[in-house]
């Protein structure tokens, strides 16, 4: 069957109707895997009792693949009478998974702060809140923009896994149309260059952001 390039452009509205979604699950889980992240990394730098729970609890995120945490919050939670709707789901899941890595980015953040700067707070008299308030995130910020920001674009390409649990996005759609027409190549291309067109936005802006920060010179006009 060759590809329809006509057929392509009909579906293409079908398929962009789940950009909305995407979007949305991409910027609520980018935002609960970075709080996330940082509430990790807090509880690995406390107390000797915690910090080796919250190291186990960071690898056994990164080590276990998405798919699989996504079907045990869907398809196992609900045995114990824990039932979220698919999109919560999602946004659970992805969040939890990035964690684990955003948590690493945290930490590599703040170790490249001087420890001095630190202890310079605390003989001030400063709290441990207020240190990591007022001295710490704003120095971290900006050394993790750029990991942070590439982590933001591997989360919106991560928001296929939704497919599986239903939820109405992108590829979701592209699906439909495939299930609907018994037709798959020309969905998937639609769906692939969509996302192709949102990733690079995403870089871009984070390309953006990096000169703002100072990370890269910008380019002589």
């Amino acid at each position: 069957m060759k590809f329809d390039f006509a057929f392509a452009m009909e579906i293409f509205p079908q398929v962009l109707q789940g950009i909305g979604n995407t979007i949305l699950v991409a910027i609520a889980s980018f935002i609960g895997a970075s709080v996330l992240g940082f509430i990790w990394e807090i509880l690995r730098r406390s107390s000797r009792f915690v910090r080796p729970v919250a190291q186990l609890w960071i690898d056994a995120i990164r080590s276990t693949p998405v798919l699989v945490q996504l079907y045990f919050l869907f398809f196992v939670l609900p045995h114990y009478g824990i039932v979220l709707p698919a999109m919560l789901t999602g946004v659970l899941g992805i969040s939890v998974y990035f964690s684990g890595y955003i948590a690493e980015v945290f930490k590599a953040g703040i170790d490249a702060i001087p420890r001095g700067q630190s202890e310079a707070a605390s003989s001030l008299g400063l709290s441990r809140p207020d240190t990591i308030g007022y001295i710490i995130m704003p120095q971290m910020l900006r050394n993790i923009a750029a990991p942070l920001g590439a982590y933001s674009v591997s989360i919106l390409k991560s928001t296929p896994y939704l497919a599986v649990l239903a939820v109405p996005e992108m590829l979701g759609s592209a699906f439909d149309v495939a299930s609907e027409t018994y037709r798959y190549a020309e969905p998937m291309v639609v769906a692939g260059i969509l996302f192709l067109a949102l990733a690079m936005i995403g870089v871009a802006l984070v390309t953006r952001l990096e000169r703002r920060l100072g990370l890269t010179p910008a380019k002589d006009l």
